[in-house]
């Protein structure tokens, strides 16, 4: 993003990671064009931006949208070039995408030398999940909140529930994103959204 759009605002970057198939691309395509995604299609990389309000600051988001991984496949050090915050997204109706959410956050931390990164679980597809209550045996395990907001305390993250489909918590978890990496910043040094 040029300096010429981040003037008169703050400006954040963020990485939008997690398993294949768990909406990251339509959670983003969601908040940014406020339309979902219904066929699916495996991302490479792709990059959004979008202004955002929290608060009383006009924020300017640049959102790098990565390939899905697992526990074997290597993240792009170019995506988390710059980066401020993470969002790891699972999906709530597939338990082997949750059981990769440490492993994800294992790998960025090593390749960034363990600097503390303002982070964010995600838990996608809750319309899924509600409605699939009752006898439902569908080959994945349900994943439910507790367990999401268990595992998100034991990583020091923060931790919403969304879906992408109905637009449900998506405003609020890319605000909350972006106020995980303000409050990251220690006091007095602008570490976290930069303002140009």
């Amino acid at each position: 993003m040029e300096d010429s759009t981040r003037r008169g605002g703050r400006y954040c970057k963020i990485a939008v990671l997690g398993a294949r198939n768990v909406g990251k691309t339509s959670l983003t395509v969601q908040f940014v064009e406020s339309h979902f995604v219904e066929s699916y299609y495996p991302t490479t990389e792709n990059q959004f931006s979008k202004q955002l309000r929290v608060g009383k600051l006009n924020y300017s988001l640049e959102i790098c949208d990565t390939a899905g991984q697992d526990d074997v496949s290597v993240l792009n050090n170019k995506s988390l070039n710059g980066i401020q915050g993470i969002m790891i997204v699972y999906s709530c109706v597939n338990r082997a995408s949750f059981d990769v959410v440490s492993v994800i956050r294992d790998k960025v931390n090593d390749q960034l030398e363990f600097r503390d990164i303002a982070t964010l679980v995600v838990a996608n597809k809750i319309d899924l999940r509600d409605a699939k209550s009752g006898g439902w045996s569908g080959g994945n395990e349900r994943v439910t909140e507790q367990e999401g907001r268990r595992l998100a305390e034991r990583l020091g993250a923060g931790f919403v529930e969304c879906s992408a489909k109905y637009d449900t918590g998506v405003d609020k978890a890319f605000e909350k994103m972006v106020r995980r990496v303000e409050a990251l910043a220690p006091a007095g040094v602008d570490d976290g959204c930069s303002v140009m």
